[in-house]
């Protein structure tokens, strides 16, 4: 029994550390590329969620409401890039962190004009839905493998648009002398606004991704932000390669530590206060891990070459 509950939580663990891929992907990319840094990037999460429960609840399903979701969150990061944060770029980072917050507030409040503020569901597609028996008497959810699956094929994708494309080219390019790639002739703007929506689409879609095991509610993308900002500092900013195995060691690290801090202690403590502690300290971990990396590694695991 113990053994199965380490196994169920593990594969926890990697699911939410692929949805922390999809969000800090995409942060790393701006955070590294534009050295733009865009708190509102957490309100994308969330959007990309309401609009796969709106499409999905349009048309009926839910695979109909994911691929419509896409291309609205890279339309809506877009217009965003376009009304408010290009206007950004040349401010320092403190007024960067002040206009964006205000993104977060003013968005929060208008999903609440929308659709309200009461939490918001959207079913799991019947062809994910039940358990899937991994071996004799362990079950797990299939929709939560999918979630994996679909998180490794979008970092495999990901790998290969940075490393092996033209457009992969100009963006490391880009990340390590803008000016000089400006002045090759490459519209460093343009190169910006598309990073700047690839991103917002990622975290879209990882907003639509978890829409069917979350509820769908404002703010739903706050508390991931900061995790996500913990993922690029362990990883190293603008580095992909880092953003996922920092993401996956990050899930790790907090969904065992959770369920687990309080079992290890008491191989030192009494139980009464091995589960005060444990409780205490389980959702620390991960910054107690970010401190020893920084230690290390001030640069993070796998640092961008500049």
């Amino acid at each position: 029994m113990y053994t199965t509950l380490i196994l169920v939580q593990t594969l926890n663990g990697l699911q939410f550390g692929i949805i922390l891929f999809l969000i800090a992907a995409g942060l790393t990319l701006v955070f590294g590329v534009m050295d733009f840094i865009n708190l509102a990037h957490g309100v994308q999460y969330m959007i990309g969620a309401y609009f796969a429960f709106a499409f999905a609840s349009w048309t009926g399903s839910f695979w109909l409401g994911l691929v419509m979701a896409l291309p609205a969150a890279l339309v809506f990061g877009l217009l965003l890039e376009a009304v408010v944060f290009r206007h950004l770029y040349d401010k320092d980072h403190l007024e960067q962190v002040l206009a964006t917050f205000g993104i977060i507030l003013f968005l929060n409040q208008g999903v609440k004009v929308v659709w309200g503020s009461s939490p918001l569901f959207v079913p799991v597609p019947e062809l994910l839905q039940g358990s899937i028996v991994l071996f004799e008497g362990f079950f797990y959810p299939v929709y939560r493998l999918a979630i994996i699956a679909a998180g490794l094929g979008v970092a495999a994708l990901l790998y290969v648009l940075v490393n092996y494309t033209r457009a992969g080219m100009l963006v490391r390019a880009g990340a390590t002398n803008a000016k000089m790639v400006s002045a090759l002739g490459v519209d460093i703007r343009r190169l910006f606004m598309i990073v700047f929506g690839f991103g917002a689409m990622l975290a879209g879609f990882a907003g639509a991704m978890v829409a069917p095991i979350l509820s769908v509610e404002p703010g739903m993308g706050d508390n991931l932000l900061i995790l996500a900002f913990v993922v690029i500092v362990i990883g190293g900013i603008g580095s992909i390669r880092g953003a996922f195995l920092a993401a996956l060691i990050i899930g790790l690290v907090d969904t065992l530590g959770r369920t687990f801090a309080g079992d290890v202690l008491r191989l030192f403590m009494d139980p009464g206060g091995a589960s005060t502690v444990g409780r205490a300290i389980a959702p620390m971990l991960i910054y107690i891990l970010m401190a020893a990396v920084l230690f290390f590694r001030p640069a993070g695991l796998f640092p961008v070459k500049r």
